[in-house]
């Protein structure tokens, strides 16, 4: 059964929607810029510029629920807005987060070791189920909703949970990505792994020193196509292949040798029916660590050989937004092949020593681009990959 994708949102540091997250990929555009919050001021990171009042009042929602879940309202309306809840269309709602109400908690927190007041009923937020219930109910759907928690992998595991469930016959269509907000927690965790740069990120850089976090959030709307003469929807490109595979390495490094990223990438393939010459351009999980861009520079060597596709890491624009990635990379998969694209891999000069691998430097259109390889690879080795192609 082939699996449409018939809508697109997203909202992160580079744009409140689609278009604007275009514009800044084609201008080579940076978000990321010393943060504006009391815990982000000193660093480099993605962060939206808009609180969370004006989130809600810029964008009319419904709900007032953590900011994890404000971004993701955002995205996943952009996503739906030419679709109509349909009871005869089995629609789900399927979110990836890692931070989920993070931001409310550590407030509350903070409160109460500084004054020993706080607020209980804030800590309901906490959940990271609560923000795709609140997801679903801006959008009006409630036929199914889970939530996916697999650190920075996902968004990408949630867009694989729904083609599986509209295969199985168990959905007609899906709303699926993730969000995640920055929040302290995050930016105290990652700088404790030493694996946080205070520069600008450099993907598949040798001088490369790690990751700039990012918030935000990316959804594709899937569909079948029985699904999609029901509801008149139109196809914007296929989701061809996915795959999910780990290597038990690490608790959060991925192996030297990208054993679970290559095993990931080479099922995608086989779920796609495509060979490694069918890929036309990798957007890379690039994630600027030392170990991250080591190991899937190697996978992909091994997949690919010598010829490898056009390969580039977006998160030198948006920061790394953690469970939001792969829903912010899936958007901008389709862009690729809406637009004959390939995306710059910011901030690069010299390739790593060992694999030699260069990326994409400038943003530059082709003749056509027909499938592209998006990879998310998530702590404890949890790697997954999405094919999306045209149609």
């Amino acid at each position: 059964m082939k699996i449409f994708i018939t809508g697109i949102g997203a909202i992160s540091c580079i744009g409140n929607n689609v278009e604007d997250h275009y514009n800044a990929l084609v201008s080579e555009k940076s978000g990321i810029k010393k943060g504006k919050q009391s815990f982000s001021e000193r660093y480099l990171v993605g962060e939206v510029p808009l609180s969370d009042e004006a989130l809600i009042q810029q964008f009319n929602l419904k709900t007032a629920g953590s900011r994890t879940a404000l971004l993701g309202c955002i995205a996943a309306k952009e996503a739906f807005a030419n679709h109509r809840v349909d009871t005869g269309i089995r629609t789900g709602v399927i979110s990836g987060t890692s931070v989920g109400g993070m931001d409310y908690s550590e407030v509350q927190y903070r409160s109460y070791i500084e004054h020993q007041t706080h607020d209980l009923t804030k800590y309901n937020e906490h959940s990271s189920g609560n923000s795709s219930e609140y997801i679903a109910k801006e959008l009006g759907v409630y036929d199914f909703i889970t939530t996916i928690s697999t650190a920075c992998s996902s968004a990408a595991n949630a867009i694989m949970m729904g083609a599986r469930m509209i295969q199985a016959g168990l959905l007609d269509r899906a709303i699926v990505g993730g969000t995640d907000a920055l929040t302290e927690f995050t930016i105290s965790g990652f700088r404790s792994l030493m694996i946080f740069d205070e520069e600008w990120c450099r993907p598949f850089d040798e001088s490369r020193k790690g990751l700039n976090l990012g918030e935000g959030a990316g959804y594709i709307v899937i569909e079948s196509e029985a699904s999609m003469k029901k509801s008149g929807s139109k196809s914007l490109a296929q989701l061809k292949g996915w795959s999910n595979a780990s290597d038990a390495y690490h608790q959060t490094a991925s192996s030297p040798e990208g054993y679970g990223a290559t095993l990931s990438i080479s099922e995608a393939l086989k779920t796609a029916q495509l060979k490694p010459e069918d890929i036309d351009y990798i957007n890379a999980h690039g994630t600027a660590t030392p170990n991250n861009d080591l190991s899937e520079s190697k996978a992909i060597l091994t997949v690919f050989g010598d010829t490898i596709p056009p390969v580039s890491s977006t998160k030198a624009f948006t920061g790394h937004t953690l469970a939001a990635a792969g829903g912010l990379e899936a958007v901008f998969s389709v862009l690729a092949i809406q637009n004959a694209c390939l995306f710059a891999n910011l901030n690069y000069k010299n390739a790593i020593e060992e694999t030699k691998i260069v990326p994409v430097t400038k943003t530059t259109k082709v003749n056509k681009i027909r499938n592209v390889l998006s990879n998310s690879f998530g702590f404890g080795g949890n790697n997954s990959t999405i094919i999306i192609g045209e149609i």
